[in-house]
């Protein structure tokens, strides 16, 4: 077997969502014993990066993001007993949730799956959560960051509570929004550490947090 050239092939998989080949591939590298931490570093990383890039420059857009998502996924499914018995260490715990009166989870579930491609652990709880619901899950969890995302002008209000009760509650942790209605500007006014315009740009942020 080929290494170099069944590792490039399966990021090609993943970048063109072909998830049975990238599960068919995931499992001929696993049993040729190749370690669960250099298939996700070398193919799944590389694919989902260059997925980002190209959702960030336009030249692919969600449908095709959803589906390289998709392959991601069922790749992962095979490397993660491995990566639990081989103690592979995540980069960081990423909470991620949709605020209160917002049921649009696309945006956050790209963030969520390409967070999760990054060798990030993630824990995704869902659409319409208020500032009790993230303080709930963060006393669960005790995530490294906070993601909020919101679709609408008329929920993105409800992102300031969430920043405001952790800070009332002297819980210091850096929180990262995005959505549609989203911007720097209104990042900053709210308290939010950073501001993605898209999942390419939430993830280098979180790197740029976590990745030593």
């Amino acid at each position: 077997m080929n290494l170099e050239h069944k590792l490039s092939e399966l990021a090609q998989f993943i970048i063109s969502g072909k998830h049975l080949d990238a599960q068919k591939i995931t499992t001929e590298l696993v049993e040729n014993n190749v370690d669960a931490d250099t298939i996700l570093k070398e193919s799944l990383m590389k694919g989902m990066d260059v997925v980002g890039q190209r959702f960030r420059d336009n030249i692919i857009f969600v449908p095709q993001v959803l589906v390289s998502a998709r392959a991601m996924k069922t790749a992962m499914k095979i490397l993660e007993p491995l990566m639990i018995k081989g103690n592979i260490k995540s980069k960081g715990k990423i909470l991620i949730g949709t605020v209160k009166g917002d049921v649009h989870d696309i945006g956050k579930n790209i963030v969520a799956t390409m967070l999760q491609g990054g060798s990030y652990e993630v824990v995704d709880i869902g659409i319409g959560c208020d500032e009790n619901k993230f303080l709930q899950e963060y006393e669960i969890h005790k995530p490294n960051v906070i993601g909020i995302s919101a679709l609408l002008t008329t929920t993105m209000v409800n992102m300031k509570p969430v920043i405001d009760h952790f800070k009332n509650k002297n819980i210091n942790l850096p929180f990262i929004v995005g959505g549609a209605p989203i911007n720097k500007k209104y990042a900053d006014e709210i308290g939010a550490f950073g501001y993605g315009k898209d999942a390419y740009e939430a993830v280098k942020i979180v790197d740029s947090l976590l990745d030593s």
